[in-house]
């Protein structure tokens, strides 16, 4: 039958075949960091204001930006699609882990937990994506100022954006796919903080060395590559820095890219150390703490990072405030 063809061109039939061995299992249990209950209350509270930061950072962010024009620039299209993605990974994670903080049976069911994985996934490669096209941004700035405003259209930048989202997102439908695929058994707790990729995959009660390929493929593809663009872009970036005669125009040429450098380094060096091999990879509780460093201190960071270290954000911000007090005091 036309089904039948259907399913064996396209692997269906594999697929139902890795539901129907999986049925035992319809809901998993998260470990999470501690099983002490005052322990968990403190972090329920740490993390709770943690979050709340994270979003209000990043909306604030994102309004501002919206607001002056002095920021509608390439470097800030694309800082306004960093901070959607921080605000968006960290509402994948944290909520969940909040819950369950409080709550004594601490159990995500099947289709909630795949689509955790999915999302976080799937935003942390868009992230990594993004910081390869924000360097390249930056490497024009510096490179090749003349021509930034003809090489960085609107038309450019927009295209730069979509192959960010299109591009994690793809890796990670495929990852989740491939990773409910395999039978479950009985095993249902998962030693870790969330529906963490390497942690369900652990979970498999049959060889997994496909999935460790898969994974060590998509962390080439999605990890390694932009992270050698990256250091491409700073390697040309530092040489054109250096060759500027005056110290005043080395000092402003490196402000520009300071903020991008400081969060390149803490997002692409916490998670290649996690991902880039996943046999002879970090400990369960080293996974644990770089993916709360990851979901929950980093997307609180980077709008620090980006207002402290950025003039013209702080700029904007004193002017914010400037009319609002103006407002009030009406």
């Amino acid at each position: 039958s036309c089904s039948h063809v259907l399913s064996k061109t396209f692997g269906l039939a594999d697929f139902s075949m890795g539901i129907d061995n999986q049925t035992q299992v319809r809901e998993f249990i998260l470990l999470g960091l501690s099983s002490d209950r005052d322990t968990q209350v403190s972090l329920f509270v740490l993390f709770l204001i943690t979050y709340l930061m994270t979003v209000l950072g990043n909306s604030l962010i994102i309004l501002l930006i919206r607001l002056d024009s002095r920021l509608h620039t390439p470097m800030y299209f694309f800082l306004t699609n960093l901070s959607l993605v921080d605000v968006s990974y960290a509402t994948s994670i944290v909520p969940q882990m909040l819950v369950h903080f409080l709550a004594k049976q601490k159990v995500i069911p099947l289709l909630s937990c795949a689509a955790q994985l999915f999302f976080s996934l799937g935003l942390g490669g868009i992230e990594f994506v993004l910081l390869a096209v924000m360097a390249y941004d930056r490497y024009v700035a510096v490179c090749d100022p003349l021509r930034y405003s003809a090489i960085m259209s609107g038309g450019l930048c927009t295209r730069l954006a979509i192959t960010s989202w299109v591009s994690g997102s793809i890796n990670s439908l495929m990852q989740t796919g491939i990773t409910f695929q395999l039978p479950m058994c009985s095993n249902k707790i998962i030693d870790h903080i969330s529906c963490e990729l390497l942690a369900v995959v652990r979970l498999a009660c049959v060889d997994t060395s496909s999935n460790e390929v898969a994974i060590m493929v998509s962390s080439i593809v999605l990890l390694m590559t932009p992270f050698c663009l990256v250091l491409l872009s700073y390697i040309r970036i530092i040489s054109t820095i250096l060759k500027i005669q005056s110290s005043e125009g080395r000092k402003k040429a490196f402000h520009t890219c300071a903020s991008h450098l400081t969060v390149v380094a803490l997002c692409y060096g916490m998670t290649i150390f996690t991902y880039i091999q996943p046999r002879s990879g970090p400990s369960v509780l080293q996974e644990k703490l770089i993916s709360v460093f990851y979901a929950i201190v980093m997307p609180m960071l980077n709008p620090m990072i980006y207002s402290v270290r950025n003039k013209e954000v702080k700029g904007a911000w004193q002017k914010l405030l400037g009319k609002i007090s103006g407002l009030t005091s009406r």
